[in-house]
């Protein structure tokens, strides 16, 4: 009876090359897609992404079906330190200062990457791990700020949404030059700090209806 051949490719043949390769485009889509993202944010065309990367839209979507799991997989780093600076804050003696410490790390990251706040901010139904994440850091900012409060260094209005907005106004305010990105996020944020210090004056309006979630959403257009 003739030997059958073997369905198992022995090791060094063409499979072994093609999964480099695999390893090799997926890298190369990821890295085209944190330098599109970083210059014009995360509306890049995908097909655009691919072109960067030197492959083609088949290969970007072999790797990446959706474009939120792009956006996901090239942020993921920037996710990773958002919630460790978070976890810092909550871990600070001092509530205050681990809030405004925090708000300072978020808001250089916001204006030295315009792609940055996606990964953590908007909404990809199928990147479950960054909707876990955000829901964390929605009851961790609430409890950190209510910690500010009651050390009386907070003022008692401010509510967690002033934080969302901020992000909002915070990326109003980036420019094309990463220098002058920077320098008006840092006079933004000082601004909105000292706003926050305890007051006996006119009270503020009622905070504004908005999370986490709200950030980067599309506007809404009336028909």
């Amino acid at each position: 009876m003739p030997v059958q051949p073997s369905r198992n490719p022995p090791s060094g043949t063409p499979l072994t090359g093609r999964r480099a390769d695999a390893r090799h485009n997926r890298a190369r889509l990821l890295q085209a897609a944190r330098e599109a993202y970083a210059l014009n944010g995360s509306d890049v065309p995908s097909s655009a992404i691919a072109r960067r990367a030197g492959v083609s839209a088949a290969t970007l979507y072999r790797h990446f079906p959706t474009r939120g799991s792009l956006i996901a997989a090239a942020f993921s780093e920037q996710l990773s330190q958002c919630v460790a600076a978070l976890d810092e804050a909550l871990q600070d003696d001092d509530p205050w200062h681990g809030l405004r410490a925090l708000l300072t790390k978020v808001c250089a990251m916001q204006a030295q990457d315009r792609g940055f706040s996606a990964a953590f901010l908007s909404q990809f139904p199928d990147a479950p791990d960054i909707h876990h994440e955000r829901a964390r850091a929605e009851e961790s900012l609430a409890l950190l700020v209510q910690r500010a409060k009651d050390t009386g260094q907070l003022r008692e209005d401010f509510a967690t949404s002033d934080v969302t907005l901020l992000l909002l106004a915070n990326n109003g305010v980036l420019q094309d030059s990463p220098a002058a990105s920077m320098a008006a996020s840092r006079r933004l944020l000082a601004y909105f700090l000292q706003s926050c210090a305890p007051t006996h004056g006119t009270p503020l309006p009622r905070p504004a209806p908005l999370r986490l979630d709200d950030l980067y959403k599309p506007p809404h257009r009336p028909r």
